[in-house]
């Protein structure tokens, strides 16, 4: 995700294997923590239940299996804005990895200062303006490192502090999704691996073409049932 929003169009850089959550939403994410408007429970049926025929991309990149038949990601907290506890960068990573792990593929999440010799074939979970390319998280599959962006965090903290815990775990949870191999975003709006928009103004769709809500993050924070289906099919 880049400065411009968090709910804007998500961009891929194929050559890299790079998949990046821009911020070009921000606005909708900072009202997203106190609107509730009505389509919120069309919303939690979504996230719960995925109907034949539903699943839908915007063919952005070619769907593969998950990197390896485990997954092991490594959390390195050196350079975490300081309003970020360790401990809740590492619930949310664990709460994606757990979530993910329900379509066959294993995954844990391990501390910098515990990984010993695990390192090798693990993903690298790390804090960088550089790495993270100005966005909110970046997943570089090609080098086994998902980057999460301290920059655009720190707008967010300063713009609204209270949306800081939700972002993030929708972050990880939608750059996790890449290295279990859905490299393609979902074009059903609720999907943790969605985009709400294309470069050529089309838009995310909603059960029964019903509008989205306005003044909310309608994405989830973890897989939608939707986003494992796709991850299982990859996985069998």
């Amino acid at each position: 995700m880049n400065p411009a929003g968090l709910a804007g169009t998500q961009r891929l850089f194929l050559s890299a294997a790079l998949l990046c959550f821009s911020t070009s939403g921000l606005a909708q994410t900072v009202l997203s923590a106190t609107a509730q408007p009505a389509g919120m429970e069309l919303r939690k049926q979504e996230i719960a239940q995925c109907l034949p025929g539903e699943i839908s991309t915007w063919a952005d990149g070619s769907d593969r299996a998950a990197l390896a038949p485990s997954l092991t990601f490594i959390y390195d907290n050196s350079a975490a804005p300081v309003w970020f506890d360790r401990s809740v960068v590492m619930g949310a990573l664990q709460k994606a990895a757990a979530a993910w792990s329900e379509c066959g593929v294993p995954a844990r999440v391990v501390p910098q200062a515990d990984a010993g010799g695990e390192t090798v074939g693990a993903i690298r979970v790390q804090w960088s303006q550089t790495g993270s390319r100005n966005n909110f998280g970046l997943a570089d599959v090609g080098h086994r490192a998902l980057w999460l962006g301290p920059g655009a965090f720190l707008m967010l903290e300063k713009v609204n502090p209270q949306a800081g815990p939700a972002t993030l775990q929708m972050v990880v949870s939608h750059e996790m999704g890449h290295f279990f191999g859905l490299m393609a975003h979902s074009r059903r709006c609720v999907d943790v691996t969605s985009y709400y928009t294309n470069p050529q103004g089309q838009s995310c769709l909603v059960r029964g073409g019903a509008a989205m809500p306005k003044g909310v993050e309608y994405r989830a924070q973890l897989p939608t049932a939707c986003d494992i289906a796709r991850c299982r099919a990859l996985n069998p």
